[in-house]
């Protein structure tokens, strides 16, 4: 059932103000693996078109994506100052996220067999049933 313009069929994790930053975030430690806030920043500033991000807005998108369930810590380290800081890595979620923004609904339709959307259909009735059962 359409419901409107705004559903275009992204996640929302790529949609509005921090779908840049999101993206970045996720590139960042997809390509480079479990880092510092620091050393995220760092790699997103040498990113093309991101080098006026600061550190202040890397900071809160991380957390963010933190409660969200995006980006997990891994574990901490200690800075050359002696402080401690979290290393944080992409989990799961967000790993999925970027396949199927990058793939797109349609063409995983496209390649879909019949055994994998039976099993896709299946977690999503399961979600649904217990997303109903909250309310």
């Amino acid at each position: 059932m359409y419901k409107g313009k705004g559903n275009t069929g992204r996640l929302s994790i790529f949609k509005g103000r921090q779908a840049k930053l999101n993206f970045a975030v996720f590139l960042t430690l997809s390509l480079k693996g479990p880092q510092t806030i620091y050393r995220i920043h760092k790699n997103i500033k040498a990113q093309k078109g991101l080098g006026h991000v600061r550190y202040a807005s890397v900071n809160k998108r991380v957390r963010s994506l933190e409660k969200s369930g995006y980006v997990r810590k891994k574990g901490s380290k200690k800075t050359a100052m002696g402080i401690e800081v979290a290393i944080y890595e992409l989990t799961e979620k967000a790993q999925l996220a970027m396949l199927l923004d990058s793939i797109g609904l349609e063409e995983l339709f496209t390649k879909l067999d019949e055994s994998s959307a039976s099993a896709i259909l299946a977690l999503i009735k399961k979600l649904k049933i217990s997303a109903n059962s909250r309310k």
